[in-house]
């Protein structure tokens, strides 16, 4: 009767073990932001920034908003074309896919910044992306010149 038991709260140990590993249960997304850009501002209406976005983990992650205390009113968005006039509008959720890299461009899906303040290029300004699964990612982007 002992080894039985025995078996038993060895499995549950490990069992016990595994979960507080937080390797049980669906499998984590792994976000981390890098190579963040905003355009210097070329009116008071608005301006973008752009990020590149990886999950390195086995889950896909959306990125469902962006903050920042520097630029005011921040809206994931998506570049569209009509007639050949480009402009941003809002959009819903970004996904990240598992294991790979999104790269946040003029030409696809940024980050609209409404309002914009006056920074100057090279200025730093924080800025917080907000994902379903990660939560908060806290990251910097540089100002730099518009260039399409």
């Amino acid at each position: 009767m002992a080894a039985p038991l025995g078996a038993c709260v060895t499995a549950l140990v490990l069992l016990d073990a595994y979960t507080a590993t937080g390797a049980a249960g669906d499998p984590a997304a792994r976000i981390s932001v890098a190579n963040g850009r905003v355009f210097v501002p070329l009116s008071t209406e608005s301006t973008a920034a752009f990020f590149g976005i990886s999950d390195t983990g086995a889950c896909e992650d959306l990125l469902e908003s962006v903050s920042s205390t520097s630029l005011r009113v921040t809206v994931p968005s998506r570049n569209v074309s009509k007639d050949g006039v480009g402009r941003m509008e809002a959009a819903g959720p970004l996904t990240i896919p598992a294991r790979s890299r999104v790269r946040l461009t003029p030409f696809d899906v940024g980050i609209m910044v409404l309002d914009p303040p006056k920074p100057n290029a090279g200025d730093r300004v924080g800025i917080d992306l907000w994902f379903r699964s990660s939560g908060l990612v806290h990251s910097e982007a540089v100002v730099v010149p518009a260039r399409w």
